[in-house]
């Protein structure tokens, strides 16, 4: 039972800081939970899963830095942050005076 919670719980937490970064702007409820989530994964592991392996926590915490670094990793090379970002360019721009030049100048 805890061996499917922890695993639910770094799932959901990898998930929760993958919106985080990508999707959700700023710091907030999405990174807070997703590492609170990848926290408590680890801490049952450390807890309950003791009795299972010796090294269970051990192995959740590698697994859970692994885990987001790949997903950073695998996100960024699909390309998929260039089907969210913005390309588009601004055309235009603004006239300055020279010197010796007068504003209603340059309206004509």
């Amino acid at each position: 039972m805890y061996l499917i919670l922890t695993i639910i719980l770094v799932l959901f937490g990898v998930g929760l800081l993958l919106a985080e970064m990508f999707l959700l702007p700023g710091f907030g409820v999405a990174g807070v939970f997703g590492l609170l989530s990848l926290a408590g994964a680890v801490a049952i592991a450390y807890i309950h899963l003791t009795a299972l392996w010796v090294w269970a926590g051990h192995v959740t915490l590698a697994a859970c830095v692994l885990l987001c670094a790949i997903a950073i990793i695998v996100f960024v090379k699909t390309k998929t942050m260039d089907k969210m970002a913005l390309d588009t360019k601004i055309e235009g721009g603004v006239d300055m005076p020279s010197a010796g030049k007068r504003m209603e100048e340059l309206k004509k």
